[in-house]
């Protein structure tokens, strides 16, 4: 894997740059808002990155259901994966290209327990608009989940709280205006969704799409579909038994409850510790912190930017 190092040429303090919490900025690159610390692996994998037919990529924003999928993607591939979801956490068996696998945080793939699976699955939260050149010559397969712009604004302001890189309050008035503005990381929240939602009505067979709704309203049946989309159905002898026992062990309850998921060790990457990656997981939890003026605000602009699209979602 090749390195470029962390040359700004292309990004630095001379792009434009909004503040987003306490006193960290955000720099706009290629229409999309990034922490200026994860620049250098976002261009080191557009620049690098050769994806194998066979590689699996979870594509998501952040926040809207990652790292359940990552469970879930492991297990549908690895089949007798039960005992790496008890001791290994999901961010280290599906590791993030331009946090993990490029950038300052750098590491070997060999590093991560993925290198064993029948195929490389990896993660990104970077949009289809800067992806689409790397992964489209590769005939790769992509999944992509979404969440209410709503739950996904919340559980993003409430994993930033959790983090000890910021010792002011950030309150939830700001991050609403962040958010509706697109001032967000890996934002706007809208584009993000659209690129890829849109991707997946163009290749259907290279691209799932699924909301973080549907999955949580009928894992079973999603989980099914997925293992289709992949190639690795569950139609075998004794595959039902083993389904049930993915939808189980990667429900939120099993996978909240490893010790390995409750351990307060910091990961490398984010400096945040293995638990901040599970919080509540409901649908509709934004009824608990927005007021009826934040909604309508959110719901106003997923009206103009999703359902002026085609794309009827968000609004519930």
């Amino acid at each position: 894997m090749e390195n470029n190092g962390d040359s700004n040429e292309d990004y630095d303090s001379s792009l434009p740059a909004e503040k987003w919490c306490g006193d960290e900025q955000l720099y706009q690159w290629k229409g999309f808002w990034f922490r200026l610390q994860y620049l250098p692996g976002t261009r080191q994998v557009l620049d690098n990155f050769k994806p194998l037919p066979s590689d699996v990529i979870l594509a998501s924003f952040p926040k809207t259901g990652t790292t359940w999928l990552k469970a879930l993607l492991y297990s549908i591939i690895n089949r007798s994966s039960r005992v790496c979801l008890r001791t290994t956490h999901p961010h280290m068996l599906v590791p993030t290209l331009e946090v993990q696998l490029y950038g300052a945080q750098q590491q070997s793939f060999s590093t991560f327990a993925s290198t064993s699976s029948p195929a490389r699955i990896l993660a990104t939260h970077l949009p289809h608009q800067l992806l689409a050149d790397t992964v489209k010559p590769s005939d790769c397969r992509m999944i992509y989940v979404t969440r209410n712009p709503k739950d996904t604004l919340t559980s993003f302001w409430q994993f930033v709280l959790k983090s000890r890189s910021y010792e002011e309050p950030w309150p939830l008035e700001v991050a609403v205006e962040k958010f509706c503005s697109g001032v967000v990381p890996f934002g706007p929240y809208y584009d993000h969704v659209l690129g890829y939602w849109k991707e997946s009505l163009e290749r259907p067979e290279k691209v799932f799409f699924i909301t973080y709704e549907e999955l949580k309203d009928d894992t079973r049946t999603h989980v099914k579909r997925l293992a289709d989309f992949l190639g690795c159905p569950f139609n075998g002898d004794g595959e039902e038994e083993v389904l049930e026992e993915i939808v189980i062990g990667c429900s939120f309850e099993k996978l909240s409850n490893y010790e390995v998921n409750k351990s307060s060790e910091h990961s490398q990457w984010m400096k945040l510790p293995f638990s901040s990656f599970f919080r509540k997981g409901d649908v509709g939890d934004h009824r608990n912190y927005l007021n009826n003026e934040m909604v309508e605000r959110i719901d106003t602009i997923t009206a103009e930017k999703f359902h002026e699209s085609g794309f009827m979602y968000g609004i519930n």
